[in-house]
């Protein structure tokens, strides 16, 4: 018996793959069938096909039983080492696609139930939906872009039916969609980062979540959509279409304190933020400030305080508002939110970003120092933004500059906490920052 294997099309190889010769009546009996088998050994995973097979005689036996079983045992061999042969080839393809397939069913699986049981998850929206309600991710509702991804304004149709009955009236509800960049597993931890934390806050100087979405390797989140956009965008408007006055400007840190209060010791959990920034403070109809973006957030265990004990050291954030001790330590705590929180009062207060370079008495200094140095001189009120004209509360301005300072303290230890930054603003304990302001200037 000579056996040859090749793939269709090509030549007849000159060796047989099999050659032996054998009695089949030790192995048969005088009636039997054949017919094809094949074995993986893996349980899991069996693909078995036959393409084409044939059976040639070359010297015909004498006997008809002999002519039968030779027939018989020749397709046997044959179609034995020809399917497994398929097999492997096949088995080999179908095990790639499965393993290039894992992430993506794994990141659906938990998707559809992990997060619907997440207690207090609000809404899963379908991704159609949301890809509808943007314009199929159109550019021209795009608001904003980061490292996490790309937010884009939505209009969600909602069909509102009677109670009695009648008829079915559609209203509309602006959305922001947040569509994380990386369509992949690979952005799993920033999105579950996200999710799991906001979606027990609730603070109304936070950003609300509405839902979310975790289908076919899509991460979504869909929040309430902010009207006026980031507090950035209007910091760097010019004058004439300056819309925050000095009202607006004052009651924005107000509520980010607050929001900042509750995070920190409020919540359950302490939680950093991690990236407080003012194109992270969004601002509503009303120009009521929500602080949002918590893709770098983190909940801290009450007795633990920074990121190196949960194993997710680093320096995160944005140039400018990351506190020093975070480039030689590697934590993030609430305390370096307190110096985010710092940077971002002297911006609103001075209208110029933490990179802006400033030339005073023939020097350049950035935003932080050229108020340190103003106010060593006597003259902090000349950091308010010139926009303002003289139209601004002195004691509030003078109070928030001072409390910008203080929480720009390089020792986080020095820092107000929270609880005191509330008080200040709100006028309770308008001089409390001042000792941290001196003893900064002293080092200085």
């Amino acid at each position: 018996m000579q056996v040859y294997m090749v793939k269709e099309g090509n030549q007849k190889p000159g060796e047989p793959l099999l050659n032996e010769t054998i009695d089949l009546k030790e192995y048969l009996k005088q009636e039997s069938y054949f017919g094809f088998a094949a074995s993986t050994g893996d349980p899991q995973i069996e693909l078995n096909c036959v393409l084409k097979w044939s059976l040639q005689i070359n010297n015909q036996p004498d006997d008809e039983n002999d002519e039968k079983w030779w027939k018989i045992g020749a397709g046997v061999c044959v179609s034995v080492v020809m399917i497994i042969f398929i097999f492997v080839v096949c088995g080999v393809v179908f095990v790639r696609r499965k393993r290039s397939k894992a992430s993506l069913e794994e990141a659906t699986e938990f998707g559809s139930y992990i997060l619907k049981w997440l207690p207090g998850m609000p809404r899963e929206f379908k991704y159609k939906e949301l890809k509808k309600a943007t314009s199929n991710f159109h550019e021209s509702m795009k608001l904003g872009e980061g490292g996490f991804g790309i937010v884009y304004k939505g209009v969600l149709l909602l069909n509102d039916k009677a109670d009695d009955g009648g008829t079915t009236t559609t209203t509309t509800t602006e959305i922001a969609v947040k569509k994380f960049s990386r369509d992949s597993i690979k952005s799993k931890d920033d999105f579950l980062a996200e999710l799991t934390i906001i979606h027990h806050l609730r603070h109304k100087n936070l950003v609300r979540l509405v839902g979310w979405c975790y289908e076919k390797g899509k991460l979504l989140l869909v929040y309430d959509f902010m009207p006026n956009g980031s507090l950035e965008k209007h910091l760097q408007k010019g004058p004439e279409q300056d819309t925050l006055n000095w009202n607006r400007r004052y009651r924005i840190l107000v509520g980010v304190a607050s929001a900042l209060h509750y995070l920190h010791n409020e919540y359950d959990k302490k939680v950093v933020h991690r990236d407080l920034k003012t194109s992270n403070i969004l601002l509503d109809a009303d120009f009521n400030s929500r602080l949002g973006d918590f893709g770098l957030a983190r909940a801290l265990e009450n007795e633990k305080n920074s990121y190196n004990e949960l194993g997710l050291g680093g320096v995160p954030g944005t140039m400018g508002y990351v506190a020093p001790e975070c480039f030689h330590t590697g934590r993030a705590t609430p305390e370096s939110d307190v110096f985010g929180f710092g940077v971002v009062v002297l911006e609103v207060v001075c209208g110029k970003g933490p990179g802006t370079k400033i030339r005073h008495n023939q020097h350049l200094y950035s935003m932080v120092d050229w108020v340190w140095t103003l106010h060593r001189d006597g003259r902090i009120l000349e950091a308010v933004d010139e926009n303002l004209g003289n139209n601004f509360v002195h004691d509030e301005a003078n109070r928030l500059l001072l409390l910008g300072l203080a929480c720009s303290h390089p020792i986080d230890s020095e820092r107000p906490k929270t609880e005191t930054i509330i008080q200040i603003v709100s006028g309770t304990l308008p001089h409390a920052s001042r000792t941290s302001v001196q003893a900064c200037l002293h080092l200085a």
